[in-house]
């Protein structure tokens, strides 16, 4: 049995806003999809390589609403941008044999939504599970990558932080208000974020959950944790510095939190030795996975896109 997410009864509350297009097609197993089109119809974003949002283990297209809507409407060169939920994430379906949540499959159904979407070639920004398709992407489909933005993930991933994400996720409980949700998440990530305000919190709740019959839920198949059941601390996590080397010859830009837990300050540095030309920052104040909208982070990402055709 496929489940379609959310039902028709649930609410996500930044769903009333107009700036985006609302996009589902279907993957090549037949499970639909969703993505969030800004832009599109803008004559002035046909110019410039579109942008293409891949959000993390839990996350969905919402991560990226304010950057999608601040580079969509910038006033010297907008962009189109599309942020996409993969399959058991957002307004996506869930998949019925929990072991096709898995990067290679999530991989074939980004390339499965740029060929829907008509997406031939773009800036591709990453954040953590999206950074890792991307390396899999720099193998399978170099082409289609104008540029890259990894969002505090890399070739190495540390296991400290992998155990932390198990934690946070397994154990979220349904919470009654979405006051409550946005003090969950200053009460569980706070030490990490100590840059965010009041408004980040409140908008990072409403990215990361969803409504449903009175109670505000994760947005998320509950099997996509199964994966990390079994990890320690010593179990070893493979690196990826062989896919990494496909972005030798592709424009990078790579962001680590300054308090990440999953991308260690001696991955990035060798990220830069081995690529380099690649853009390095730093978000300050920020932990696992730093808020691509904020103004310090924003300007940078801007800068280093409008080099790009």
């Amino acid at each position: 049995m496929v489940l379609q997410h959310p039902a028709k009864g649930d609410t996500v509350t930044n769903l009333i806003n107009t700036n985006f297009q609302e996009r589902r097609f279907l993957a090549k197993d037949g499970l639909q999809l969703y993505a969030r089109d800004y832009g599109r119809d803008d004559p002035r974003t046909e110019a410039s390589l579109p942008i293409v949002c891949l959000p993390g283990l839990s996350r969905n297209s919402r991560d990226f609403h304010l950057l999608a809507t601040r580079l969509a409407a910038h006033p010297e060169k907008p962009r189109r941008v599309v942020a996409l939920d993969y399959r058991g994430r957002g307004f996506s379906d869930w998949d019925a044999d929990k072991s096709r949540y898995q990067l290679a499959i999530e991989a074939e159904d980004v390339l499965t939504a740029c060929a829907a979407l008509d997406i031939a070639r773009a800036i591709f920004i990453g954040t953590s599970r999206g950074g890792l398709i991307l390396h899999l992407l720099a193998a399978m489909h170099p082409a289609l990558l104008g540029a890259v933005v990894l969002n505090d993930i890399g070739p190495v991933i540390e296991i400290d932080g992998l155990l932390q994400i198990r934690h946070y996720l397994g154990t979220q409980q349904a919470l009654l208000s979405w006051e409550e949700a946005t003090e969950n998440l200053k009460n569980v990530h706070g030490t990490a974020f100590p840059i965010l305000d009041d408004a980040d919190w409140r908008d990072m709740a409403q990215a990361i959950f969803r409504e449903k019959d009175g109670m505000i839920i994760a947005d998320f198949d509950p099997a996509l944790i199964e994966p990390l059941r079994n990890l320690e601390a010593n179990t070893p996590v493979p690196d990826l510095w062989a896919l990494y080397a496909g972005f030798q010859s592709i424009p990078l830009m790579a962001i680590r939190g300054e308090n990440s837990t999953i991308l260690s300050q001696a991955t990035f540095a060798e990220m830069a030795q081995r690529h380099p030309g690649m853009t390095s920052v730093t978000a300050m104040g920020q932990g696992h996975a730093p808020l691509l909208h904020r103004p310090e982070l924003f300007a940078g990402i801007t800068a280093f896109i409008d080099r790009i055709s």
